[in-house]
């Protein structure tokens, strides 16, 4: 017998997701060997910036799903029926 999750089991299971991806690459880039390629650093920009961009993406996506879901899941559904060409 399938399980079905509800939407918001679903939203749930995206953001820990994404949270755990997020924490992993912040990790990942203050655990960095300080001198350790100190050319490529330079190119790199600032992390902070990139988390908030980042987060404030994510906010608005969710605010934008939340508002206008309906629309969406019926135009997916289109776009999937008329692929399927069902």
């Amino acid at each position: 017998m399938k399980q079905t999750t509800t939407w918001y089991q679903h939203r749930i299971q995206h953001a820990q997701l994404w949270w755990s991806v997020a924490m992993l690459t912040v990790t990942d880039r203050f655990l960095a060997q300080p001198g350790q390629n100190q050319d490529e650093d330079a190119d790199r920009g600032d992390v902070p910036g990139w988390v908030m961009i980042t987060v404030m993406t994510a906010i608005m996506v969710i605010a934008l799903l939340t508002v206008f879901r309906q629309q969406v899941v019926s135009a997916v559904e289109k776009a999937f029926k008329s692929v399927s060409g069902a």
